[in-house]
């Protein structure tokens, strides 16, 4: 594999070609300090990398190989997965596009599962386009726990925040009734084993956000929270973790008491994702917990609306990469330790 290193092979999916994602891909390397940190690998061609490269007015070298054997660590390689010229039409989403978005994420799972990459780090997805009989999934997060092992969480992350969700993408009138013990148990048992391993957090602290407002007003608003939320975080508790809530989502956030947690859970996509994203001024990363691999993203989609005219920013897939990073060495350190006792420090 090139000159012999320790660095983290960080293997990146080019996410929809119409889109930003490679734009904020290539600005991250322009900053030539980050190939200290890793060795990136693209999956996709060369022949795309240029084009953007050329409608950008970007000047970055790349490395093409046609196998990962071939990887140079230190220039941004490009594995060419494809030969075919691919049309394509900045800021449209067309099927072409997202078959061939699917192409790059199929090629870089299996890497990851193959171990010829460290860590994945996915640029976005339309989950319109990308749809076909080999992609049948929501996003990201539900591909990836059918493709590896392990139950997925995904987290939204600053290094102020990190906001789990017990439901992810489903209908909003579905949410109440998937919300069971079973499910919220599952959930806060994949974010405190992910704080302990992949952010060496000891005993980590969680807060669980109530279904309904104000906790539902003791029935007047839902039964919900004080019927199934309360005394599945009550048991949970009793067996020693420090799990709290529920708590009103919008005094929550409002009060600021999300600062006093390690993690917090909410119960459905936008009660935590909004909020996350107001707090996290674009910086923020979604990390797919859970999983026996790590996969980052930036917090942002595929932006058609400024595809090809160089504004996009690409602090969140710079944040994305370090959380990667940060991730594999952390979790490794943890299981070295828990692999033998002796070494724990008490």
């Amino acid at each position: 594999m090139g000159d012999k290193t320790d660095k983290i092979i960080v293997g990146i999916s080019i996410g929809d070609l119409n889109g930003i994602g490679i734009e904020v891909i290539l600005k991250t390397f322009e900053d030539k300090r980050m190939l200290d940190f890793c060795t990136p690998v693209l999956f996709g061609s060369t022949k795309v990398i240029s084009y953007h490269k050329k409608a950008l007015d970007i000047e970055l070298p790349v490395h093409g190989i046609s196998a990962i054997s071939q990887l140079n660590h230190s220039k941004i390689n490009v594995l060419n997965i494809w030969k075919e010229e691919v049309s394509i039409e900045l800021g449209q989403a067309t099927k072409t596009s997202g078959a061939y978005a699917a192409k790059s994420l199929e090629e870089a799972v299996k890497s990851l599962k193959e171990r010829t990459i460290d860590v994945l780090l996915t640029a976005p997805i339309n989950k319109e386009t990308i749809q076909s009989e080999n992609f049948n999934f929501p996003g990201h997060t539900e591909y990836l726990e059918a493709h590896l092992e392990g139950d997925s969480l995904m987290i939204l992350m600053t290094d102020q925040l990190k906001i789990g969700l017990i439901t992810g993408h489903i209908p909003i009138s579905k949410v109440a009734e998937a919300i069971t013990p079973v499910l919220i148990k599952e959930k806060v048992e994949t974010m405190y084993a992910s704080l302990k391993s992949d952010f060496g957090i000891t005993k980590p602290k969680i807060a669980v956000l109530a279904l309904n407002p104000h906790c539902g007003d003791k029935g007047v608003i839902g039964e919900e929270d004080d019927a199934i939320i309360k005394p599945t975080i009550a048991e949970i508790a009793a067996s020693g973790k420090l799990v709290f809530g529920p708590y009103a989502a919008d005094g929550f956030f409002g009060s600021e008491t999300y600062k006093q947690f390690d993690g917090v859970l909410a119960t459905y996509h936008d009660q935590g994702l909004a909020p996350f994203k107001a707090l996290s001024f674009g910086n923020g990363v979604n990390f797919t917990a859970g999983l026996n691999e790590i996969r980052t993203s930036p917090d942002h989609g595929t932006g058609f609306d400024i595809a090809g005219k160089n504004i996009a920013n690409p602090s969140s897939f710079k944040e994305a990469l370090f959380a990667a990073i940060a991730i594999f060495k952390t979790r490794s350190e943890y299981k070295t330790l828990t692999k033998n006792p002796l070494l724990v420090k008490h």
